[in-house]
């Protein structure tokens, strides 16, 4: 199984460029925060998970390459890099949970050695963390799954997402590594298409049974019987369990709820953010029209169009079966079931 990201020995930045997928598989190594930011802003690295470890591992090689020997001009170099990657995205908040742990812990440190000796171990923490929860959300939503399933998913919540593993592939591994799933049903995932690109080469790679679908299909497999179980990752959850996703997911949801299909979103404690009430207050990133007037340069709509291009849509909590996270299986109501969630991961880490 891949791993999209690393810290090398040199304490750089090593990760996948995902936008040349599944064609080329391409590596990029820096120690500049810039190039991490440009590669999150420019989704060569993606997936609310794996852009907070990116940003932990820009911060890392920031500090530990720096010159600078006074601990007073080392943190304000950290800072300076911190800015630049808390700005690149606005939807998932594993961005700023991550930054916000790295500054809280780089901060207590008393010398520069100390200071990059902490952002480091910090930083390959939170990346092993990530992996180690990825699987605990794997164990803990194939309980969810009835023998001979077919599972739809959406974008791609996988290895490639995340430090490793994944969150809804993640359960879908876990699910298939016990005999449970029948097929899973990929959607494209337009504009970008991180389904037909990202999550089908995942599976294919780990030899689970998949079909690519339109994503304008999925109402049709539901209504048919098809699918019996919606799994999707999610890039931030509020306190009362709306959810915002890549786009497509709310109008999954819908018809699930239609159709009678339970739908699961599966995402780690860090996705959740206790601190937004509701969906309302989730900020909705826009990206560039041209995205959907053209793939990969080659145009493919009429000249003169206007698009419009939200990346991420809002899935009210009512449509939610479940939230699948590291810390256990949250059911409405979820501001109760959440919030008792964050309160036994404290307790389990005394």
């Amino acid at each position: 199984m891949i791993e999209p990201i690393a810290l090398t020995a040199g304490n750089r930045v090593r990760f996948l460029d995902q936008t040349l997928l599944p064609q080329e598989e391409v590596w990029i190594e820096t120690t500049d925060a810039e190039v991490v930011a440009e590669a999150i802003r420019s989704l060569r690295v993606r997936g609310a998970p794996l852009i907070g470890i990116a940003a932990a591992y820009g911060l890392a090689a920031v500090a530990a390459n720096s010159h600078a020997s006074d601990r007073g001009a080392l943190l304000a170099e950290i800072e300076s890099a911190a800015n630049i990657l808390r700005a690149t995205r606005p939807t998932a908040v594993n961005l700023a949970w991550a930054i916000d742990r790295m500054l809280n812990e780089i901060n207590g440190a008393r010398d520069a050695d100390e200071v990059r000796l902490t952002a480091v171990r910090e930083a390959m923490a939170i990346h092993r963390e990530d992996v180690d929860g990825n699987k605990r959300i794997g164990k803990n939503g194939a309980e969810l799954i009835p023998t001979g399933t077919t599972i739809l998913t959406h974008c791609n919540a996988g290895a490639l997402a995340t430090g490793g593993y994944g969150t809804a592939l993640g359960v879908i591994r876990a699910a298939h590594a016990q005999g449970k799933v029948e097929r899973v049903l990929a959607t494209e995932t337009r504009p970008l298409l991180q389904g037909a690109r990202l999550t089908a080469w995942e599976l294919v790679a780990d030899g689970i049974p998949a079909s690519l679908i339109p994503d304008s299909a999925a109402g049709h497999m539901m209504n048919r019987g098809a699918i019996g179980a919606v799994v999707v990752g999610a890039d931030r959850i509020a306190a009362n369990g709306d959810t915002a996703n890549k786009i497509g997911t709310y109008q999954l949801a819908v018809l699930a709820r239609e159709n009678g299909v339970p739908f699961y979103v599966a995402a780690p404690l860090s996705t959740i953010d206790l601190a937004t009430a509701s969906g309302d207050a989730i900020p909705i990133e826009e990206r560039s029209p041209e995205e959907v007037r053209a793939i990969r340069g080659v145009k493919i709509a009429a000249d003169g169009v206007e698009a419009i291009n939200p990346a991420f849509d809002v899935t009210p909590n009512r449509f939610i079966s479940a939230i699948v996270t590291n810390a256990g299986v949250a059911k409405a109501p979820y501001h109760e079931s959440l919030a008792a969630l964050f309160r036994s991961e404290v307790t389990a880490r005394g």
